[in-house]
């Protein structure tokens, strides 16, 4: 596994009431859900990336209100259409 160090000030672990590890993982999170709603990747590999089952994975999707659909509402609606 390979590691990447960040340099945060000692406020931003008091300002979220987070510990180091805790901030780490959410910070992780935080980017593979972003990846995942830009498209970049799959839900199933974003749940590879951060540890998580896929049902974990769709929760934090929920928590940090993104869709886990990545077809635009209009891509549904010419599905619909199509069917």
């Amino acid at each position: 596994m390979i590691q990447i160090q960040l340099n945060l000030p000692e406020s931003a672990f008091s300002a979220l009431r987070s510990t180091p590890d805790e901030l780490g993982r959410e910070l992780l999170i935080a980017a593979v859900v972003k990846w995942y709603e830009v498209g970049l990747i799959s839900q199933s590999k974003a749940a590879e990336i951060v540890g998580m089952s896929r049902q974990e994975f769709l929760a934090a999707l929920n928590r940090l209100e993104v869709s886990p659909f990545q077809a635009t509402p209009k891509e549904f609606e010419e599905e619909l259409h199509r069917g």
